[in-house]
């Protein structure tokens, strides 16, 4: 009898590839969403299967993400702790040090400069 393969999360950010722009997310229970007056153009988010999240996001079936279709994923980071890929996720959306210096390591993927 095989083992279990292990549960891995994830804390994945999408960007709208109609608006490149950053915008903090407010918390409402059980998720962080957009505002929805000022579409910042991304998307921070955990799962712990991340294959399924993001064909529902791309498939509108998000309340989140559905007026910043389309969308892609940007970035991802793997976790074995549930406790510790919330707290990343939380870090990233509540703590704007945490994703400037994120953003600053994929300047690349942000534009020119990163921290914008």
């Amino acid at each position: 009898m095989n083992p279990a393969p292990p549960k891995w999360y994830y804390v994945y950010l999408l960007r709208s590839k109609e608006d490149s722009s950053i915008y903090p997310a407010p918390h409402k229970k059980g998720g962080i969403y957009p505002r929805p007056s000022k579409m910042g153009g991304i998307y921070i988010g955990c799962t712990s299967n991340l294959s399924k999240r993001l064909q529902e996001h791309k498939e509108g079936k998000n309340y989140s993400t559905k007026k910043l279709l389309p969308v892609e994923l940007i970035y991802f980071e793997a976790y074995k702790s549930k406790e510790d890929a919330f707290e990343r996720e939380k870090r990233l959306k509540y703590y704007s040090s945490a994703l400037r210096n994120l953003k600053l390591r994929l300047q690349n993927t942000f534009g020119k400069g990163g921290a914008g």
